[in-house]
């Protein structure tokens, strides 16, 4: 397995934790120099909070520890959201490492590409599409299993 894969296993986990929790299955880890800085997954429903996204949690995290410009690799099961990027390119985030596309509201490509915006003054680089499969499947038979 290699390093992104073995990182994004480590966010699917996370969105395992959401799911159990009836949220909606993301998960987001961020790692610098082979560590382990932030962890996050969804807890909007049950913080009852527009902002408890799973990227926003991690950051949070990560912030705690390094301060506000983070730098590392942000690893999230599904494309962020506007808001999340913004997020990571105010976290200073040098690489973001996606699982599944998010078609409705993914700012990293899929809809909008904030990762690349010229106009900002930081820009981070994307991977797509570790470990696909497993984070599609996870959204997939959650949505399956709440609207039957």
């Amino acid at each position: 397995m290699d390093r992104d894969s073995f990182f994004m296993a480590q966010a699917l986990d996370e969105a395992k934790v959401s799911a159990a929790m009836g949220e909606v299955p993301i998960g987001c880890v961020i790692v610098d120099e082979g560590e382990i800085i932030g962890r996050g997954h969804n807890e909007i429903e049950s913080l009852d909070s527009p902002l408890a996204h799973a990227e926003i949690m991690a950051l949070d995290e990560a912030a705690k520890k390094k301060g506000r410009r983070i730098g590392g690799t942000l690893y999230v099961t599904v494309e962020p959201c506007p808001m999340c990027m913004g997020a990571i390119l105010n976290g200073r985030i040098d690489r973001l490492v996606i699982g599944a596309e998010n078609p409705r509201f993914g700012a990293a490509g899929s809809v909008v590409n904030l990762a690349a915006f010229r106009a900002f003054n930081h820009s981070v680089t994307v991977r797509r599409g570790v470990l696909q499969g497993e984070c599609s499947e996870l959204m997939r038979t959650f949505f399956k299993d709440l609207r039957p």
